[in-house]
């Protein structure tokens, strides 16, 4: 059987679905590197988020040396903007 993009797009789970507008994936789950605390969160559309405060263990997250945001550096996909770049 030959999957097409929409069968494909309503395959995968509910945070990795993407944006049939832009192509974008706009929720990530992120990932504290403290505490192991994983949240789902909806990224920002046109800007990099440079910090985020955990929900687990109250840690201000801040991106890694040489990444544009949090997403980039603890969430399992990069941030719009990186998508699209």
């Amino acid at each position: 059987m030959i999957r097409t993009s929409r069968s494909l797009g309503a395959a995968l789970p509910l945070h990795r679905r993407i944006d049939k507008t832009r192509g974008v994936i706009s929720k990530a789950i992120i990932t504290c590197p403290h505490c192991g605390k994983q949240a789902t969160e909806t990224m920002p559309e046109n800007a990099c988020q440079h910090g985020y405060l955990c929900t687990g263990c109250g840690t201000l997250l801040r991106p890694k040396a040489g990444d544009c945001c949090v997403f980039c550096s603890y969430a399992d996909t990069p941030c719009p903007p990186r998508q699209t770049a």
